[in-house]
């Protein structure tokens, strides 16, 4: 009973947040939102209040834990192991390199920005906020650029090679405004430096618009992904897989990635590791969030099927709201 009264406060509290999910696909769907207009919301999100938030959120944390060694070697270890293992499975179900690259992308990289932040901090409070940040950094600059690398592998794949993908990924890096923002706000921190009050305010004001807005967003993203995909040609490299590769890359996401993390981590702390058990379980509850929306963005620029990945992150997404609050009431 007591189980059970658990996980239905744990759905309570993230049932709003998946409802403001919903709310931007059906408004993207029924064209209450035109999609010509989805953009401009991204753009705010990523631009305006998500920075904002992460500042705020990485003035607040001691140095100490945005440099926390043990949370790059549990959590970039475990994305290391699933993108090796998600790639080699789809080479070996006959996909070239760059949709194996992205199916592993799309499996390893969790929607930690514009959902896993304020979800978890709702959830557990501000101290989660060093590991998600650190997940996040790790996710951008490491996950996604061995991606981005294997992606080019394939002489079919645009021509490029691995090296020239490994720059474009370090320039995305430089004009992705969310780690200038994380990396400002840990200098606010260890200098003990704060805003003035006018400035303050005026970043708490896009803060607090970060969590809602950026929710709406990837309810729109997804209805978006779904109309464009609904008009593409199914024939392709992925036809095969299509109708179970997206629910068995899911469930990956969803369920092995966090067993993952939990493994690894309670592993190497039988070995000696000082990793704090709190904030294990932060890192596996990161690792159950649903896949991050913007990577149909970078399956579109880089000419992989993005139909197939959209169908992940939907399923990811749309399963997420029970496997996610099953993982917070098990861990909590």
């Amino acid at each position: 009973m007591a189980a059970v009264q658990s996980l239905l406060q744990v759905l309570a509290t993230t049932f709003p947040f998946f409802a403001l999910v919903l709310c931007g696909f059906v408004a993207a769907q029924r064209g209450l939102l035109p999609l010509p207009a989805i953009p401009g919301l991204n753009g705010f999100v990523l631009y305006f209040a998500l920075p904002c938030m992460l500042f705020q959120m990485g003035a607040r944390t001691p140095v100490a834990q945005l440099l926390d060694t043990h949370v790059l070697l549990v959590y970039g270890g475990c994305a290391l192991l699933l993108v090796a293992g998600v790639v080699t499975a789809g080479r070996r179900m006959g996909l070239d390199w760059n949709n194996a690259a992205f199916g592993a992308l799309v499996t390893a990289f969790p929607n930690s920005g514009f959902m896993g932040v304020p979800l978890l901090v709702a959830l557990l409070g501000p101290a989660v906020s060093g590991p998600v940040i650190l997940t996040m950094l790790i996710d951008m600059v490491f996950t996604s650029s061995l991606c981005l690398a294997l992606s080019r592998l394939d002489a079919t794949a645009g021509g490029q090679g691995a090296a020239v993908a490994l720059r474009n990924a370090a320039g995305g890096i430089v004009r992705n405004p969310m780690p200038w923002a994380i990396a400002l706000g840990a200098v606010a921190s260890a200098a003990g430096l704060a805003l003035p009050a006018p400035v303050s305010q005026t970043v708490g004001l896009l803060a607090a618009a970060a969590s809602p807005v950026a929710l709406f967003t990837i309810g729109a993203v997804l209805a978006r992904a779904r109309i464009q995909a609904s008009h593409q040609d199914p024939a392709g490299p992925t036809r095969m897989l299509r109708g179970r590769d997206d629910v068995v890359l899911a469930l990956v996401k969803l369920l092995l990635h966090p067993l993952l993390v939990l493994g690894i981590g309670y592993g190497l702390r039988a070995c000696g590791l000082p990793l704090d058990v709190a904030v294990l379980h932060v890192l596996a509850l990161v690792a159950a969030l649903p896949s991050a929306s913007n990577v149909s963005l970078l399956t579109e620029r880089y000419g992989a099927d993005s139909a197939r990945v959209a169908r992940i992150i939907m399923v990811s997404t749309a399963l997420a709201f029970a496997s996610f609050a099953g993982f917070v009431a098990w861990l909590a």
